[in-house]
């Protein structure tokens, strides 16, 4: 499933002339491509599709829908790549 995430920005930066940044999904932190919403803002949130941000969002509406996201299982699944569920259950006592 593929779906939009909500996200904070923590840090920007470019790569090759592409806007990138730091974004927070609620304690999963991933680096996404910012192109096309050049104007935000460290501390804005946004939703982030494959990847990229493709619109903003208000502070409210994202909590609201990372909360939801939680409750169901979804956060993990959608921003969690097998190599970081790998990884966790490494750290996990048996």
């Amino acid at each position: 499933m593929c779906l939009g995430v909500p996200g904070k920005v923590l840090e920007t930066y470019e790569i090759h002339e592409t806007l990138m940044g730091k974004v927070d999904f609620g304690g999963i932190i991933k680096e996404v491509c910012l192109a096309y919403v050049p104007d935000i803002q460290v501390g804005e949130y946004t939703i982030i599709h494959v990847g990229f941000a493709i619109t903003r969002l208000d502070e409210q509406s994202a909590q609201e829908t990372l909360a939801l996201f939680r409750e169901t299982g979804l956060l993990e699944e959608e921003l969690l790549t097998a190599d970081d569920h790998a990884a966790a259950s490494e750290t996990q006592p048996s």
